[in-house]
Formats: C-alpha cells, sequence, structure tokens
C-alpha cells in the first residue's frame, strides 16, 4: 500500500486538498453571517440634518432670567415710647485691649508625609480639613477615622489599612525607634 502512495502522490495529495475544501464549505456554511442593519441617524448618507435642540439653544441666558421679588416683611410693631423709671446699672471697666503689635505665635505643623500611606496630596486634603499634627491624628477615634475616611475620596480606607493612628502615636512621642521596628525606615 505505501508504494502505491509513493507512486500516486500527487492524486493522493489532490484527494486531501478536495477533502479539505469540501470540509471548510460544509463548516463555513453552517456558521451564521451576522445581519448587517442600516442605522440611519444624522451622520448616514442622504439623511435629513439634524433637528435643533430648540430648549437649550433657544433658552434665554442664565444671567437674563430674573428672580421674582422676595415678598416684603411686615412693618415691625410700634414701639411704646412713654418714659419709664430705669434703674441704675453698675458697668464693670471693659479690660484692657492687647496690644496692635503683638505677633501670635507661628503654627507649628508636623510633616505629616513622615507617616507611611501619607503622601504630599493627602497631607494638603488633611490640612484642608484642619489636621496638622502627630497628636491630633493620634487621638482619634473609631468614629473620627470613619468621618475623616469618608473625605478622603480616592484614598479612602487608608488611614485604617496603613495604620495612621498607631504611626502619629510614635512620632508624637518622639519614639522613632520604635516606630523604625514596626514600620520600617523613616
Amino acid at each position: 500500500m505505501l508504494q502505491l502512495i509513493e507512486a500516486n502522490w500527487p492524486l493522493v495529495a489532490g484527494a486531501v486538498a478536495v477533502l479539505l475544501l469540501l470540509a471548510v464549505l460544509l463548516l463555513r456554511s453552517r456558521t451564521k453571517t451576522p445581519e448587517r442593519r442600516e442605522f440611519n441617524d444624522v451622520l448616514s448618507e442622504g439623511a435629513a440634518p439634524a433637528q435643533r435642540n430648540t430648549a437649550l439653544i433657544d433658552a434665554p441666558p442664565a444671567a437674563a432670567i430674573v428672580p421674582p421679588p422676595a415678598p416684603a416683611a411686615p412693618p415691625p410693631p410700634p414701639v411704646d415710647m412713654a418714659p419709664a423709671e430705669v434703674a441704675p446699672v453698675d458697668v464693670a471697666p471693659a479690660p484692657a485691649a492687647p496690644e496692635a503689635n503683638v505677633v501670635p505665635p507661628p503654627v507649628v505643623e508636623d510633616d505629616l508625609t513622615r507617616i507611611k500611606g501619607l503622601g504630599p496630596k493627602l497631607r494638603a486634603t488633611l490640612a484642608g480639613l484642619g489636621v496638622t499634627r502627630f497628636a491630633q491624628i493620634a487621638a482619634w477615634s473609631e468614629a473620627d477615622i470613619a468621618r475623616i475616611d469618608a473625605q478622603l475620596g480616592a484614598f479612602a480606607g487608608r488611614p485604617t489599612r496603613d495604620n495612621w493612628v498607631e504611626q502619629a502615636r510614635l512620632l508624637a512621642a518622639g519614639e522613632t525607634g520604635a516606630y523604625e521596628e514596626k514600620f520600617g525606615k523613616l
């Protein structure tokens, strides 16, 4: 049999090619071709021009809209101007006003970026919320953490995940050795 195939190899190759062609045609006819749907919109050829959005385009600008006048408040009741006896009032002397040249003490802020997981953007966000000291963060309760966390936006979850309260407690106390042992090099 092998000698027959070797003698007629072009004929065998042609038969294999025909079988492959038939298999491809049969498998191809079984798959559905997706229906091409025509969407008619303003970008289709031959479509009518787009309609104007008259609600937005033809509306007067917001600056031109005049709010309705507020109702007038009722006049106050008349005051009786009859003379009345007035008891003498003992007035204590006012405390002396502070000197105008006194300079307020500078606000001391800690470098909050020393806390792992707290970068410059978070430092600015916390400063906007009034948090500028390690001692403030170290004193946070669970309710404080939840309140601050809700205002951190994309950084939500960082105070708990990075354990800011414990880091701030160690940094506020000046325990850099304990800090570096637990959280790594500063």
